[in-house]
């Protein structure tokens, strides 16, 4: 069972996989299928995004609640919406869900109003942009599954609305320890390590 004790679907673990895989639409759990399955409604879905309807404007909350539905309502009943658990990741726990109505508001009206789209932007500008985003849309964790690889999609539209190409995270999965310090360290508003990643990142491009 869940350790959250949650009824919602957001707390069931598919049968038999251990709880190692959450429960899905499409009955698996095996987590290297489960893994499969997502990754190629990822690269659906960032080919939907960049060739068929790119953002050009601001970039909203509900674009990316939009994006994360898109991506996996056909694995996840609960694709696209804020979760109502609390998570936790290497004994660090994300923000309280009962909070993310709050913290998603702010996220729009403090810094997607204000960094996006990156237009027009030099690429220092460009680089602050992506990485004060993406801390604060790590730390509220919206969503049940998925927020690294949505944060980065995130990223990559505002390089592309820079004038850049998709970021090159190799550097990130590398250094994972030291990537997770620099989330850490936007807890107190600190994005310079993150902007160190993210300009690593842009220039391996």
């Amino acid at each position: 069972m869940s350790r959250y004790d949650i009824s919602s679907s957001e707390g069931k673990y598919a049968e038999g996989s251990a709880e190692q895989v959450l429960a899905n639409r499409l009955g698996i759990s095996n987590p290297d299928e489960i893994d499969g399955a997502e990754l190629v409604l990822l690269e659906k879905l960032y080919q939907a995004v960049f060739e068929e309807q790119f953002p050009q404007g601001p970039i909203t909350v509900s674009m990316i609640k939009g994006w994360h539905r898109r991506w996996l309502a056909n694995i996840y009943e609960w694709a696209g919406q804020e979760r109502t658990v609390n998570i936790s990741k290497g004994g660090f726990m994300f923000a309280p869900s009962a909070q993310l109505p709050k913290l998603l508001n702010g996220f729009e009206t403090k810094h997607l109003v204000r960094y996006t789209p990156c237009s027009g932007m030099n690429k220092e500008e460009v680089i602050e942009a992506i990485a004060i985003l993406h801390v604060e849309l790590i730390l509220i964790h919206p969503f049940r599954e998925g927020n690294g690889r949505l944060s980065r999609l995130l990223a990559d539209v505002m390089a592309v609305q820079g004038g850049f190409k998709p970021l090159d995270y190799q550097s990130w999965e590398h250094n994972r320890d030291h990537y997770i310090s620099a989330i850490h360290a936007g807890i107190g508003m600190n994005y310079e390590p993150m902007k160190y990643w993210v300009s690593l990142a842009l220039e391996n491009d």
